[in-house]
């Protein structure tokens, strides 16, 4: 891959066709896609990964949420086209945008997702905090970007006013 760099304009579509590539039909029906309608991308951190020709290999998008009064990143979707898969490329969107969220100065990342993966990168699964049905409460992850970030956090995922 020649590298990553923050996803634009002219990305857009290619990247919905990716992850309508990579995920079943109607994956906008998932509760997850309910806290995102109608609220913008995180700046800087919602990435495109491609290769040296131009071809868009991966994408990572992250979108604000909030959790009673508190503030999070939802991270996903995260999608690696099937041609490019097992290459660690999805490992290095998330390594590197969780960085960048870092430098940013967010706190804490959720994400809706299987724990033997994302464990990997420190999530763990999040008890007191739910995501709107009907999502599986075993794939809710929560990952600190500082220390006890997720500490006293409890509630329901809401979506960001965006007149806020």
């Amino acid at each position: 891959m020649a590298g990553l760099r923050e996803e634009s304009q002219h990305d857009w579509w290619e990247v919905e066709a990716l992850y309508d590539l990579c995920f079943a039909p109607g994956r906008e029906a998932l509760s997850s896609y309910r806290l995102r309608d109608g609220v913008a991308q995180v700046p800087g951190l919602s990435l495109v990964a491609r290769d040296e020709a131009g071809i868009l290999g991966g994408a990572i998008r992250y979108w604000p949420v909030q959790i009673g009064s508190d503030t999070a990143l939802l991270l996903g979707p995260v999608a690696v086209h099937p041609t490019r898969q097992g290459e660690g490329l999805g490992s290095v969107l998330i390594r590197d945008s969780l960085s960048r969220a870092q430098n940013l100065g967010w706190t804490r990342v959720i994400l809706v997702g299987d724990a033997p993966y994302y464990s990997k990168f420190g999530f763990c699964k999040l008890t007191d905090v739910t995501m709107p049905p009907p999502t599986n409460p075993e794939r809710v992850l929560g990952l600190p970007l500082v220390p006890r970030a997720w500490d006293g956090v409890t509630g329901q995922v809401q979506k960001v006013d965006s007149a806020s």
